[in-house]
């Protein structure tokens, strides 16, 4: 696998591995981080480790991962009923008025 060129904070890499589905070895490879290390950092934020500094920077970056998260699942399911209503539009005026205002997939330009 190719590295990572950016630069990546711990935080992220944490978060990356708490969120599931990724090993300590995978993101080794994936960032070029030493999987020791990376496993100590999940354990400090875990506040399992030797070293618990940086447990509430990483703990905000997770919660503000999922906040993020939340936020952009709201905007999409808006952006579909946005979708629906539109689609519900150029159906009535097909229906009422017999035209077709979608875009007929194939059409060449002229």
């Amino acid at each position: 696998m190719e590295k990572k060129k950016t630069q990546i904070s711990k935080e992220e890499i944490v978060a990356e591995y708490l969120a599931g589905g990724i090993s300590f070895r995978q993101l080794e490879s994936k960032y070029g981080k030493d999987y020791r290390r990376i496993h100590e950092w999940v354990l400090a934020y875990q506040g399992k480790g030797r070293s618990p500094k940086n447990i509430t920077l990483v703990h905000n970056k997770v919660n503000s991962l999922s906040t993020d998260v939340k936020q952009l699942q709201s905007e999409l399911r808006k952006a579909q009923l946005h979708n629906k209503l539109l689609e519900a539009l150029l159906d009535i005026g097909h229906e009422k008025y017999g035209i077709d205002l979608r875009k007929k997939t194939g059409a060449k330009r002229s």
